[in-house]
């Protein structure tokens, strides 16, 4: 997310455009489930009570000597959701099916409900019902115990009935007029790791969200008047009359978004074959739509060159300039102002968050301080002046505190987490030299695809490469862990 506020700034994109389009010659030359038991009667009811890709270990589920298992695992989201006539509430049934990839047997599993956050357990907007379990986290969060634990190999799923009533006011998960956005609407599994089950707050500063990669069959039955721009690939087919129904398919992601309403679209190609679409409201000229998909062709293919090839084949960008941030990431679905850094930086996300993921909420600089430093290279700061970026201003600021640090000290945030975290990264960059750099995040991007990133594992894989002892970096950097 990117949340550094100024008014839009289409006459910018040009200009980037003419920087883009030498950067995309050069970047061209540069390359770049375990068998389980199913556990007969997993299914769970009840009522609710109130209140180009790498293989390896991360995409089965599986975890390499000495790694953190993280579970539940191997994960599949099925869901059919009918909306109302504007876009705004939605009811269907959703299935999660998963498999206990970790030694200890799991006798429960925890469903975050992050569309809680703004109303909490008063006025949730996302319920679920056909489910026993117990709300926590101001309801953004229902523990739900299984039948009997589930060993390691073994597969157990979830079956429930599922409402979601979007809240007035333009957000990330929020509605303004004809016009809905739907991040983080659906509910996805908390990971357990070694630290127990991850079940931090929402914060409105940055993110709270941590989950595995996972596998969504999502089928949209809208009216035909309704667009709905979604994580995924998308196929429409004729409904009710008068509705139509998007069976939406994305796999290996982190999570599903969507938006609805009568936007206007343009579509393009990028040069490695990405399809991407631009979803627009009223306030964004036409002019300023065709720029954004320039850009979006542009960085999407100098994403790739860096850090591997984008995986999902297609992206949505949903420009609205009333957003109160300047973008929002989601896999292969992004919110935008017009706002041409704001968008590269959240393309990056598609790598820094999406493809390697991290904990959000406990290690904010592994997303956003990459998309940051990445957003530089692609807009010509491989040169970067950090001679005026911010300095610290308190012995308990570092560079990986985590999101509870800022959102007690939110005036900080984005001048040590964005401005000091990519300066960081140039530093890194100075003392390994440009090519061993380069190398290290392509190479560190394929050992965790569609895995998890950690502040110990990226220390780690920098010091193999280094030529000098990064000790001073890292204790200058405040960079623990």
């Amino acid at each position: 997310m990117r949340r550094r506020h100024g008014p839009p700034a289409p006459n910018a994109v040009p200009a980037v455009l003419t920087v883009l389009a030498v950067l995309a010659v050069l970047l061209s030359l540069v390359a770049a489930a375990p068998p389980g038991r199913h556990l007969t009667g997993s299914h769970l009811t009840g009522s609710q009570p109130t209140g180009s890709k790498p293989t390896g270990s991360h995409l089965t589920g599986t975890h390499p000597p000495g790694d953190d298992p993280r579970t539940p695992a191997v994960v599949t989201h099925t869901l059919t959701l009918r909306s109302d006539a504007t876009g705004a509430a939605w009811r269907g049934h959703q299935r999660v099916s998963f498999t206990q990839v970790a030694p200890e047997p799991l006798s429960a599993v925890h469903l975050r409900l992050w569309g809680n956050a703004r109303g909490g357990c008063a006025a949730p907007a996302v319920r679920l019902t056909g489910v026993s379990g117990t709300a926590t986290a101001d309801c953004t969060a229902f523990e739900v115990p299984l039948p009997r634990p589930l060993r390691q190999g073994e597969s157990g799923s979830l079956d429930f009935e599922l409402s979601v009533d979007v809240p007035e006011g333009l957000d990330r998960f929020g509605r303004d007029g004809a016009y809905t956005v739907l991040g983080n609407a659906l509910p996805t599994l908390a990971v357990l790791d070694s630290d127990g089950w991850h079940l931090d707050p929402y914060t409105r500063n940055g993110e709270s969200f941590y989950s595995l990669a996972a596998d969504y069959s999502v089928t949209l039955d809208h009216p035909s008047g309704l667009l709905v721009p979604a994580t995924g690939s998308a196929v429409d087919t004729p409904g009710e009359p008068g509705r139509t129904v998007t069976a939406v398919t994305a796999r290996r992601v982190r999570d599903f978004a969507w938006a609805a309403g009568p936007f206007t679209r343009l579509t393009g190609r990028s040069g490695d074959g990405v399809r991407i679409g631009v979803f627009a409201t009223p306030d964004i000229t036409a002019e300023e739509a065709s720029r954004m998909l320039e850009l979006a062709r542009t960085a999407i293919d100098a994403h790739s060159a860096r850090f591997g090839a984008y995986p999902y084949g297609e992206l949505a960008v949903v420009l609205d300039n009333a957003f109160w941030f300047s973008g929002m990431e989601y896999p292969g679905f992004v919110l935008d102002r017009v706002k041409p850094s704001a968008l590269v930086h959240e393309l990056a996300h598609q790598w820094w968050y999406g493809i390697v993921g991290d904990d959000q909420y406990r290690a904010p600089w592994l997303d956003e301080s990459f998309s940051e430093y990445a957003t530089d290279l692609v807009l010509g700061g491989a040169d970067k002046d950090c001679a005026t970026a911010p300095r610290w201003e308190s012995d308990g600021e570092r560079l990986t505190s985590a999101m509870s640090r800022w959102d007690a000290h939110p005036d900080r945030y984005e001048a040590v987490v964005y401005d000091l975290g990519s300066c960081a990264l140039h530093e890194l960059g100075r003392l390994l030299g440009e090519e061993t750099m380069a190398a290290l995040l392509r190479d560190y991007a394929r050992a965790h695809w569609y895995g998890v990133s950690t502040t110990a594992a990226f220390k780690a894989a920098a010091r193999a490469v280094s030529p000098v002892d990064l000790a001073p970096f890292w204790r200058d950097y405040r960079i623990d862990g």
